[in-house]
């Protein structure tokens, strides 16, 4: 799994509204158009270069599996956030760069249109942008790799989990083995494979304590004209006596999210040791 991780800090106190997921995609659409469109009419209807364009790639492409992910943090005291890039995403990461420095210091973010001249970005912990400026890009992407192991862990859901099972979104019986399997399916999708429905091995582990919840969010679409419920699961669960083959799937889940919405920050889960 090859994947970039940017994180764009603002350097300032600006506090932003409870959730950003959504809105951070919208602003982060419109500027990456402005980088990557090349269509004099500006729609993407018809485009005769659509399919070369990140844009249409990333937003209006139907029926496709989106290859990036904001990462956010609910209630958080200012708007630093991070976005990965997934598998040939990655190839495009100019544009990104490019799109995201127009988002925070350009145009701006939210209602008020916020900007932040502050603004850093760094790409895997390397620092490319800064006082107004672009920095070299010569580094690879990350290639995920997981060379430890821990049977006891607690499993934390920071950011609402929305899981469809038999059409219906588990809320009050979300179960560990439902997230593993969510991991596996956005894995083999990122991958370009066929997409299971079930685990394809033998899963161990016990779960003595769980304490999830239901974390109620909505946002508004444009598109759809309405608010849109966001509702997930956030919380916690211990986990015993767990596989090693889980405990990576889990350890990839950090990078690729869980479940729904994951584009808007949704599904974003922390692996920490217990022993």
């Amino acid at each position: 799994m090859k994947y970039h991780k940017i994180e764009v800090k603002t350097n300032s106190n600006v506090k932003p509204p409870f959730y950003t997921g959504s809105m951070l995609r919208g602003a982060f659409g419109y500027t990456l158009k402005q980088v990557t469109c090349i269509n004099p009419s500006y729609k993407c209807e018809g485009c005769f270069g659509a399919d070369n364009c990140l844009y249409y790639e990333f937003y209006e492409k139907k029926n496709s599996f989106h290859k990036f992910r904001f990462d956010i943090e609910l209630g958080a005291k200012n708007y630093d956030f991070s976005l990965y890039l997934f598998e040939e995403a990655c190839e495009k990461l100019p544009y990104i760069l490019s799109a995201l420095e127009k988002l925070t210091i350009q145009k701006g973010i939210g209602r008020d249109s916020v900007k932040f001249n502050n603004t850093e970005i760094y790409v895997d912990n390397n620092l490319v942008f800064k006082d107004k400026k672009f920095k070299s890009l010569s580094f690879k992407s990350k290639s995920f790799e997981n060379d430890i192991f821990c049977r006891n862990i607690k499993l934390k859901l920071l950011t609402p989990i929305r899981i469809k099972k038999n059409n219906r979104f588990l809320i009050g019986n979300l179960e560990l083995e439902d997230i593993l399997r969510s991991i596996l399916q956005r894995k083999n999708e990122l991958k370009g494979k066929e997409r299971l429905f079930k685990l394809n091995y033998d899963a161990q582990y016990l779960v003595p304590m769980s304490n999830l919840k239901t974390q109620k969010l909505s946002r508004y679409s444009n598109r759809q004209k309405k608010k849109m419920s966001m509702d997930g699961v956030i919380g916690e669960m211990v986990v015993m006596n767990l596989d090693k083959k889980s405990y990576e799937l889990l350890k990839l889940g950090e990078i690729i999210g869980v479940g729904k919405q994951t584009v808007m920050g949704l599904g974003k889960i922390e692996v920490e040791n217990l022993e």
